[in-house]
């Protein structure tokens, strides 16, 4: 089995549907037209281990319904089956996410980018990226070492990206950097 780094999670399973294996989903994509594109699936339980030594579950159907995503996989058909399955985490490999347009980014791919000013003074590395209901923003270790730095994800901060070779240019706002002292 891959290293947990080398995973994607898109779904976390929640409670089982009616009586034939389905199983209410919370979605973790911005785009819901994802999900129908989904046909081979990893489960991992809480402690982050692969569920059925790590064989892949067929995805039969995505629906929603009344606004709730629902899935249901190829031989899981009862409700016994399904519970086994509930609290899972809905993984796909790395290299099996869609590819995104241009100018477009997954914020896990930005982990680890070393982030600069425009003058080229290394502010610090993502180390994660919080969501609020606003931007993301990126949680950035500074550089010396004190505190964290929190950077909204929008163009008008982060003026360059480039997750290749693992760098952000950001034009911080005055007194953004002191913000979390």
């Amino acid at each position: 089995m891959n290293d947990q780094e080398e995973w994607v999670a898109v779904a976390r399973l929640t409670k089982t549907r009616g009586l034939r294996g389905e199983l209410f989903a919370i979605g973790l994509s911005s785009r819901e037209d994802r999900y129908g594109e989904l046909t081979r699936v990893f489960l991992f339980d809480r402690g982050g281990r692969p569920v059925r030594n790590g064989a892949p579950f067929e995805v039969e159907t995505v629906r929603h319904i009344q606004g709730k995503l629902v899935l249901k996989f190829r031989g899981v058909n009862s409700i016994s089956e399904a519970e086994a399955l509930q609290a899972t985490e809905v993984r796909i490999p790395l290299e099996e996410r869609p590819p995104l347009p241009e100018g477009e980014f997954y914020l896990a791919d930005l982990v680890g980018c070393e982030v600069f000013n425009r003058a080229g003074e290394l502010l610090g590395v993502v180390e994660t990226w919080h969501e609020f209901g606003g931007p993301p923003l990126l949680q950035v270790k500074p550089a010396n070492g004190e505190g964290e730095l929190l950077v909204p994800f929008v163009k008008a901060i982060c003026v360059e990206i480039d997750p290749g070779n693992r760098k952000i240019v950001a034009d911080l706002p005055e007194g953004l950097k002191d913000l979390n002292r």
